[in-house]
């Protein structure tokens, strides 16, 4: 079997290293005052922080189910089977209106909701690239990570409340009083949500926050506890000198060599959400 795996750009995959990993990646539009950009394309980092803390009307959306159908269509040409990797389904529909579509596609196209977004999602990718060298099918890669879902943590500190205000995750007296106080709420992904940790004063307190719950789920949720068995990374918004410091930080709390970390900058639909100047550190399973 020809097996294709395809993801989002949620993933944080660089457009540019596609061929090189053999992969196919479905855009995710950003509405920028009515009109339409995709990552990498028509609109780059820079401008995109631009035009954000200008106070641009900016809204994500999902794929056109016309542009999914035209590439699994055009990718069934080439390959026997379709492994999709969305985003979790938890914060986008994208994900269950791909499952949807797929029932069209009987044993061709096998999409797979196992709740993750961002660098814990690439992680997905990077296995299922290995599964397929191991001559797993697409079905098997399926079952495999979504067994697989949970040996992921991934905690997030925001900046600033203003975007979360935005989307109706805080309201706008308690963005207020947050903006006065300095707080700096640390987020998690739980179970595919974006879900409150805990709230903080300063970053500084943050960041301690963020590197003491890594170290608790690397001692009780994993049924590892050795680092070199997680894909390691710090993820940002905008800011890449404060993701150099925080990586150094989190290197020397966690004992890990600096070689094994990645930093990755957050795609421009997960930077809609929470703003610039956002800090997170994720650890993802390797699976076996």
């Amino acid at each position: 079997m020809k097996t294709l795996i395809m993801t989002d750009d949620n993933s944080g995959i660089k457009h540019i290293d596609l061929s090189k990993f053999g992969l196919k990646m479905m855009r995710m539009p950003i509405l920028i005052n009515g009109e339409v950009y995709f990552q990498d394309e028509n609109i780059d980092f820079d401008k995109f922080y631009e035009l954000q803390e200008n106070d641009a009307d900016i809204r994500t959306s999902q794929p056109a189910i016309g542009e999914l159908i035209e590439a699994w269509d055009e990718a069934l040409k080439e390959y026997d089977e379709i492994l999709y990797i969305p985003m979790s389904s938890g914060l986008s529909e994208s994900c269950n209106s791909a499952k949807n579509l797929s029932l069209d596609y009987k044993d061709k196209v096998f999409v797979v909701d196992n709740h993750r977004i961002s660098v814990t999602l690439k992680s997905s990718v990077y296995d299922a690239l290995n599964l397929v060298k191991q001559g797993k099918t697409a079905k098997e890669i399926k079952q495999i990570l979504e067994s697989e879902a949970s040996n992921s943590s991934i905690f997030i500190m925001v900046d600033t409340l203003k975007y979360l205000k935005k989307g109706g995750r805080v309201t706008p007296a308690g963005a207020l009083l947050g903006e006065a106080l300095h707080i700096k709420p640390v987020l998690q992904i739980n179970g595919g949500k974006l879900d409150a940790y805990k709230k903080c004063i300063g970053s500084k307190k943050a960041k301690k926050v963020m590197l003491e719950a890594i170290k608790h789920d690397l001692e009780t949720k994993f049924d590892t506890h050795d680092i070199n068995d997680f894909r390691v990374a710090i993820a940002y918004t905008k800011d890449f000198e404060s993701a150099k410091i925080f990586m150094k930080e989190a290197c020397e709390y966690l004992h890990i060599n600096p070689n094994n970390v990645e930093i990755d900058q957050l795609s421009l639909s997960v930077a809609t959400h929470i703003g610039p100047g956002s800090l997170a550190i994720t650890i993802s399973k390797k699976v076996r």
